[in-house]
């Protein structure tokens, strides 16, 4: 049973690795460089109109408030679910191993992959919300998979090519959330709550696990376990609307106690902030001779490592929260892009941004050699959170950042629960109500699994199927790309030039065009 075991994990090592190495960094990045030309550098050019009309806009009861219809949730709704799956783990753990292993000069390369993400980020959820259509239930489905059986199906030829490609990503994305986006994530929480809260009395009933205490499963986490799979299963059985309230109540907190926790950490350490930006443009060019664990690094490697955490964070042309972006009220399907752009802006520009000053700048990392205090990715940002919230012998800090872990991780399991869904419901077809059905009871039964996890095998497959579900989705994109360009041309003529002979361009289905184009003439606005 070992040696299988050993052969299935070495043959996904090298399937994610060719997946996320060897092409896919830098396939993303390109897909993000060519989005970004063909929309005249949309995210800097138009800077100012997607600020106002996302962040700038939270007191428009059409962008914030309620629908009052099961079709669809409001547009800072499906921001929150879609931060809820993408501001995770990794915005912790990801960007202290990206530094760890990339060095300081990681992270400009994390900031350069946003840049360009923001613009792959945008043109998904245009193309979400042009090709979307309504289910049997009334609700709103949308999603990577339509467009590639849509759009690019409709291209002379390509009819069973993309609905080939709509099928592996669907397939994937299913894969992928029973496990990046569930039991590796609950397994991350029940590891780290039952380390900072640790209860003797449950800790040390020990269930399974090996002989030297290394991967031992405890009656503490079980109990844990189950209590998130009661939590999930009331959620996510509630719908998109149950989680979408959850979400946006819990997302905003937890990004905004973050980064004023991060802000007390790096303005306690205001006179290494300085430093802390210069190693990071000093050692974004340049090779290192030394740093910490790896030894000694080439500029390709830091390149490489800051990119593919960046991406790993944001998700930018995974095709995953375009699905619950195509849920939104929304009419036209710029205005579900301009999101898209925040998103990723507020998911690696601003909290993986204070995760990475917060450990540059604590002194928990000497910014000449590489040293950490610690070994460990995994508690290098509790480290840097004691060195400030300290009480005595409490560390409060590591209390914070495994509450942190919790309240990220579990709104990850909720936005992954809706992709899963969304694509277990493309792949049945008529039978979807039953099957989705079907699916939320296996997803809520799987936490369990996660919290008892004593291997990581689990992780890593559908972490390469999280990879695999990017190059069916960006060829989607890429052969969509003359369209993404004229819905936003079209968009740029009638709302910022003001243009009122010019037709709307909102749905590749003429019912909805008609329907939605009459909406916007009465109102001036969706």
């Amino acid at each position: 049973m070992n040696s299988l075991l050993e052969i299935i994990a070495n043959i996904n090592d090298k399937i994610n690795t060719f997946v996320w190495a060897t092409i896919g960094v830098w396939l993303l990045i390109a897909v993000g460089v060519i989005m970004t030309v063909l929309t005249g550098f949309f995210q800097v050019t138009h800077i100012g109109h997607w600020i106002k009309k996302t962040i700038g806009s939270l007191f428009d009861t059409k962008v914030k408030g309620k629908t009052g219809e099961k079709a669809s949730i409001s547009q800072f709704q499906a921001l929150c679910t879609a931060l809820a799956a993408t501001v995770g783990v990794g915005n912790i753990a990801g960007v202290a191993a990206a530094i760890m292993s990339g060095g300081p000069g990681a992270v400009f390369w994390m900031w350069v992959a946003a840049f360009f993400g923001m613009m792959t980020n945008y043109s998904e959820n245009v193309l979400g919300i042009y090709f979307r259509r309504k289910n049997k239930s009334g609700e709103w489905s949308g999603g990577a998979m339509y467009y590639l059986q849509d759009g690019l199906g409709g291209y002379k030829g390509m009819q069973k090519v993309g609905k080939v490609l709509a099928v592996i990503f669907a397939v994937c994305a299913v894969l992928a959330s029973f496990g990046i986006g569930n039991m590796g994530q609950i397994n991350k929480i029940v590891v780290n709550l039952t380390s900072a809260f640790n209860i003797s009395a449950l800790s040390d009933i020990v269930l399974y696990g090996s002989a030297d205490g290394s991967t031992q499963v405890t009656l503490y986490m079980l109990i844990v376990g189950v209590l998130l799979m009661v939590l999930v299963g009331v959620i996510i059985l509630g719908g998109i609307q149950r989680i979408a309230t959850v979400a946006e109540k819990i997302v905003p907190f937890m990004v905004v106690v973050f980064i004023l926790g991060s802000l007390a950490i790096i303005f306690t350490n205001a006179k290494h902030i300085g430093g802390a930006f210069g190693a990071i443009f000093s050692s974004a060019f340049t090779s290192k001779a030394v740093w910490g664990a790896a030894g000694g690094l080439t500029l390709k490697s830091v390149i490489t490592m800051g990119c593919k955490r960046g991406v790993f964070s944001n998700e930018a042309g995974l095709g995953s929260s375009v699905m619950v972006h195509s849920n939104s009220n929304v009419i036209e399907p710029v205005k579900q892009g301009l999101w898209g752009i925040f998103e990723v802006f507020a998911d690696t520009m601003i909290v993986c941004t204070m995760t990475a000053l917060t450990i540059l700048t604590s002194g928990v990392i000497n910014l000449e050699t590489g040293e950490a205090i610690t070994g460990s990715d995994s508690t290098l940002v509790a480290e840097a959170f004691n060195t400030v919230f300290t009480i005595g012998n409490f560390e409060l800090g590591r209390c914070f950042i495994a509450l942190a872990i919790l309240l990220f991780a579990f709104t990850t399991v909720l936005g992954w629960s809706h992709y899963g869904s969304k694509a277990v419901e493309y792949l049945a077809g008529e039978k979807a109500p039953l099957a989705v059905s079907i699916y939320k009871a296996i997803f809520t039964a799987m936490t369990v699994s996660g919290a008892m996890l004593t291997s990581s095998l689990a992780w890593d497959i559908s972490d390469t199927f999280n990879g695999m579900m990017m190059i069916p989705n960006l060829i989607g994109v890429v052969a969509l790309a003359p369209l993404v360009r004229k819905i936003t041309k079209n968009y740029i003529e009638r709302r910022i030039k003001g243009k009122t002979d010019v037709e709307p361009v909102l749905s590749f289905f003429p019912d909805i065009q008609k329907v939605n184009a009459k909406k916007i003439e009465e109102t001036g606005e969706d």
